[in-house]
């Protein structure tokens, strides 16, 4: 098995639910309010642990009790923290997130996210070898994750990024991606989809509830998800992100992962919450069997 080395973003996040979006100066009563701990890069660093993967994390937090949490809580997944750096005087990414009809709205504050350096990386992917994984997003400073990118290549690692959420600088970086898997969105703001494909290796586009699309070879292949009653699609797309990565680390071939992904995924959506969410393994592969 290969090392997934995640390169990303850790914060707390703070859920509430409510009937609608409130308007400007409204005050309005939601409900199942709930902490937990998010973050793109720990949500998908969860998740390819949960889901069958070992697992190297490289991130900041604030040496503060948000921060060492949240540590400890991706420690208990028996994730690799030693290159969780502590930040002093400065406060653990937080997330708002606001849930309607299943859906969410989501106001970010970096945080110590904003601090991770190079040197950062350079520690963490010392001990990376060849054939394995990087998996980042862009919740971090995107030319430290876009020279993570760079020196994974480099390294000879397969490199996955999650271009989350999207911005047009991402794309001085691509060249250095084998594997891109954007949403509908993302994909768009880097270009749309069919140029996308031209510049990538592989291209795996997710469309909610649709599932997901598979650009290879001139030709686009659609995968629908695993229909479920959703409660909360939060970390939805981490954990197909997560859970592909780690079947790609047992040697599956990607339409097997990303099949596992999907099925991984639409689990994730019958829960509330970003990383109480993620399912475990069994549980992800007992649904895709049903499934077929």
């Amino acid at each position: 098995m290969k090392t997934i080395f995640v390169v990303g973003s850790i914060n707390t996040d703070l859920s509430i639910s409510a009937p609608y979006l409130p308007a400007k100066g409204e005050t309005l009563t939601g409900g199942g309010f709930i902490t937990a701990h998010g973050g793109k890069g720990a949500n998908q660093a969860v998740a390819a642990a949960r889901l069958g993967g070992r697992v190297v994390m490289c991130g900041c937090v604030g040496a503060e009790p948000f921060g060492i949490q949240a540590k400890e809580a991706l420690k208990a997944e028996g994730i690799d923290v030693r290159f969780v750096r502590e930040i002093a005087d400065c406060p653990t990414g937080t997330a708002v997130i606001l849930v309607i009809d299943g859906d969410n709205r989501i106001i970010l504050d970096k945080g110590a996210n904003a601090f991770l350096t190079k040197e950062d990386v350079d520690l963490a992917l010392a001990e990376a070898g060849e054939g394995d994984i990087l998996l980042s997003q862009l919740e971090n400073p995107i030319d430290v994750v876009g020279y993570a990118l760079r020196l994974g290549k480099k390294k000879g690692m397969y490199t996955v990024l999650n271009p989350a959420p999207a911005k047009e600088e991402a794309e001085k970086y691509l060249e250095f991606c084998d594997l891109l898997i954007p949403n509908e969105t993302e994909a768009e703001i880097l270009g749309g989809r069919a140029a996308l494909a031209k510049k990538i290796r592989e291209l795996i586009v997710t469309v909610g509830g649709d599932g997901f699309e598979r650009y290879a070879e001139g030709r686009v292949e659609k995968y629908p998800c695993i229909p479920v009653k959703v409660v909360d699609t939060t970390a939805a797309g981490d954990t197909f992100c997560g859970g592909l990565c780690s079947k790609l680390s047992e040697g599956e071939s990607l339409l097997a992962a990303a099949k596992f992904a999907g099925a991984a995924a639409s689990l994730a959506c019958t829960k509330k919450g970003a990383q109480p969410s993620i399912p475990k393994k069994e549980d992800a592969e007992r649904l895709l069997r049903a499934s077929i």
